[in-house]
């Protein structure tokens, strides 16, 4: 029988105890990863904090109090930490990264040796991990999931950084087929980019007998969810806006970020606050029976690279409204899932009232992803890795 790979993988996108559904997804994955008898799994989650006395902000005192080493919901997992500048310091992350982890990671490989580095966040874990990998002499892939290309990649100090990363590493992954495209435009070799989709745990995202889940809610007429940080790229102001063409339905805002008070703010100058919820960050467990419950899942991103938040309304037999951003095409292909429309509310509102007037059959919302699950994703990875270390 042969042995186990024995993965380091490398994210600055994973969940702790201060942010708890902070890269769960990354976690989810990793998790089924680490659930195979063909991989041996540890992570690296390095963890930024500014100098002081920055450091003595929030979030930064409770990232500080983080353990280094813990067992994070079954997982090994090293938060060694780098120090980071904010908001001007990103082009130097990279080296702050590899610099800090280093000895730790030469350290774990001499202990048992690494097969693979799995990097799972293009920027500025790619450019990291190639450093690692120089050092170490192992392969290493990335994965992109949207933000970390248009993002940082429009970004003239790491774009360089990023587009020598793609070019020494042995495998890329991308998020959907509309993310592979734009990172081929951007310089990267095509050749090398598997489409990785994400999974899904469709034991936990799937229908609610919907009337009763309302009411539970205290709803009892038309109720919209949307799911994603409370930043100006998710475009929440718009499904704001578009609220005063329903006043008998409620908004579920589903997360936190910087701009809720200029959301909250907007929401009382429209007259809609009443019917604007703000949940914050709702753990991952709770938010499957909020995302059945809604007639409509709303999320008008600028961009994305597949957004989990519409696999998994979708899953619950919950349609999509959505923004021509990322790979929206790769999973509104019929009227059941939904409509992709312009950035724009009156545009929401014309593809809320289309949908609400004849919403369609849960369990045919529902079949549009059931080809995505965690196993199928587990699987392309095992298959990706293996191929790798064979080379």
């Amino acid at each position: 029988m042969p042995r186990s790979l024995n993965i380091l993988t490398l994210s600055t996108l994973f969940p702790n105890a201060v942010s708890p559904n902070f890269g769960i997804f990354v976690e989810r994955q990793t998790a089924e990863l680490a659930g195979r008898t063909e991989t041996d799994v540890t992570v690296v989650n390095p963890i930024g904090i500014p100098p002081w006395p920055l450091r003595g902000l929030r979030p930064y005192r409770g990232l500080s109090a983080l353990p280094v080493h813990e067992q994070w919901r079954g997982l090994n997992v090293y938060r060694p930490r780098f120090t980071v500048i904010p908001k001007v310091g990103g082009a130097n992350n990279p080296n702050r990264i590899a610099a800090a982890i280093l000895p730790l990671v030469q350290q774990l490989h001499v202990q048992k040796p690494f097969d693979l580095i799995d990097t799972e966040f293009f920027y500025p874990d790619g450019p990291a991990a190639m450093r690692l990998s120089n050092a170490l002499n192992i392969p290493f892939t990335i994965k992109a999931r949207g933000a970390d290309i248009h993002l940082w990649g429009s970004n003239p100090e790491c774009t360089p950084q990023i587009l020598a990363a793609a070019d020494q590493a042995a495998g890329l992954l991308a998020v959907s087929q509309a993310l592979k495209q734009d990172m081929i435009d951007l310089g990267m070799d095509g050749e090398k980019i598997a489409v990785h989709y994400t999974g899904l745990d469709q034991q936990k995202f799937k229908p609610l007998e919907r009337s009763a889940a309302k009411a539970g809610l205290n709803v009892h007429g038309p109720l919209f969810i949307c799911v994603g940080a409370l930043i100006k790229r998710k475009n929440q102001a718009l499904v704001i806006e578009a609220m005063r063409s329903f006043p008998d339905a409620i908004l579920m805002l589903v997360g936190t970020g910087e701009e809720e008070t200029a959301y909250r703010t907007l929401a009382d100058k429209l007259g809609v606050q009443k019917q604007v919820r703000f949940l914050g960050n709702v753990p991952h467990d709770e938010l499957p029976a909020l995302v059945a419950a809604a007639d409509i899942a709303i999320l008008p991103s600028k961009s994305e690279g597949l957004a989990n938040a519409w696999v998994e309304a979708l899953s619950c037999g919950t349609p999509i409204i959505i923004s021509e951003a990322g790979g929206a095409r790769e999973l509104v292909r019929n009227d059941f899932a939904g409509q992709i429309v312009e950035q724009d509310s009156l545009a929401i509102s014309e593809a809320i009232k289309t949908i609400l007037a004849d919403p369609p059959e849960q369990d045919d919302v529902r079949s549009t992803v059931s080809h995505f699950s965690w196993r199928n994703n587990g699987d392309a990875l095992v298959n990706l890795f293996g191929e790798i270390v064979q080379r």
